[in-house]
């Protein structure tokens, strides 16, 4: 019902559009007409032209509750290989998004395919992001995937990566995955940091170009992201059990970590996951939570697409105080300007309540009701895009 109600509404914006055209081709242009001139035409470049994709996203925002456009910005994870789990799960609680981790990876493409099928089941017109961790090496979630990784395109050209890249993409595709959490953008020379065996360059040279390489090889194929913003390899420390901390400023990070992201920007990167790891010379909150560091990807590297958080339960696991309150944990996220919560929950996490916690954040102006229209419409039109291009 849903699909059938923005289907027509697209037809007849289309259609107005049309009308709009024939009543311009009836008349002159002012000027035309003083002047004595052949009357004005309405060449295909003036008339007006209405996206379909956008206009879907439109009417589908519309129809939606606070609560239900606040479910979409979550992307959330759980257990098993069945189907039909995952399936009831995302239709539960409306979520925008699905990540599989390894519990949910079955013995063959073909099992895995199922799986992801079943979350598009309900609404093929607008299918849930299914992300993973897919960046070969030391993450690789498909046992399929035979592609190199990190420590091995690092030392090759960058067309290798680009092979590598587009090869895996093909594989995520062909098994439902519409997002790859693929493509680490930080840099390191160190090599005692968390991040050293997952790099794809230790300067930033050499990271930018196969940062670049990497997103252009799943272009067209799987969504890209570009990860962890503003770059985790300033601290030897791993973020999935401390908020690592560096003493770095502005300068220091344009010149060392922001070269990698701005490659993978003008590559085409649709995503950019942020870190927990706090730059204290720019903001002493974890850059997830930081509107600073949101306002510096917009302003300064020019990103205008969807972000994300790392998961969120990192930040629970870390022990401290500050971040003991999932909700609270989710609605700072989306108050620092993330489109998507991402959280790999656990079992004493309950998702009514994270999408609870964000509502009331809304409803009592701790988060402008704009900002989750603009959240849930970006994904809106990244999830139809996914649609209409098969």
């Amino acid at each position: 019902m849903r699909r059938a109600r923005w289907m027509t509404a697209a037809a007849l914006l289309i259609a107005a559009s049309t009308l709009a055209g024939c009543a311009a081709e009836g008349s002159a242009h002012p000027r035309d007409a003083a002047s004595g001139g052949p009357p004005a035409t309405n060449s295909p470049s003036s008339r007006a032209t209405v996206d379909p994709v956008a206009a879907a996203a439109d009417q589908r925002l519309r129809n939606l509750t606070l609560r239900q456009k606040v479910a979409s910005l979550f992307m959330l994870h759980v257990a098993g290989t069945d189907p039909a789990v995952l399936r009831e799960f995302v239709e539960r609680y409306g979520l925008g998004g699905v990540i599989l981790m390894p519990d949910n990876i079955p013995a063959t493409p073909e099992a895995l395919a199922a799986e992801t099928a079943a979350t598009r089941a309900s609404d093929p017109g607008l299918p849930p992001l299914v992300g993973i961790d897919e960046e070969g090496g030391d993450v690789t979630r498909l046992p399929w995937d035979g592609q190199p990784g990190a420590e091995t395109l690092r030392a090759q050209p960058p067309a290798a990566t680009r092979a590598a890249f587009a090869a895996r993409a093909a594989l995520l595709k062909q098994v439902g995955v519409n997002l790859n959490f693929g493509t680490i953008a930080d840099v390191t020379a160190d090599p005692h940091s968390f991040i050293a065996d997952r790099i794809l360059g230790t300067d930033p040279a050499s990271s930018a170009a196969r940062v670049a390489a990497s997103v252009s090889g799943e272009r067209g194929t799987v969504l890209s992201t570009l990860k962890h913003f503003p770059g985790h390899g300033e601290t030897e420390a791993d973020s999935h059990r401390t908020v690592p901390t560096a003493a770095v400023d502005h300068a220091r990070w344009a010149t060392q970590d922001a070269p990698s992201f701005r490659a993978g920007i003008a590559a085409g990167a649709e995503v950019v996951m942020f870190g927990h790891l706090a730059y204290s010379g720019v903001d002493a909150a974890p850059a997830s939570l930081s509107p600073t560091w949101h306002r510096i990807l917009v302003d300064e590297l020019g990103f205008h697409g969807v972000t994300i958080t790392d998961d969120l339960r990192m930040l629970q696991d870390t022990g401290l105080p500050q971040y003991a309150d999932a909700g609270a944990d989710a609605v700072a996220a989306i108050a620092a300007g993330n489109t998507m919560v991402l959280m790999i929950q656990g079992a004493d996490t309950d998702p009514d309540a994270l999408i609870d916690a964000v509502v009331a954040a809304v409803d009592d102006g701790r988060i402008p009701a704009s900002r989750i229209d603009a959240d849930a419409r970006a994904l809106l039109e990244l999830r139809g895009s996914i649609a209409s291009r098969g």
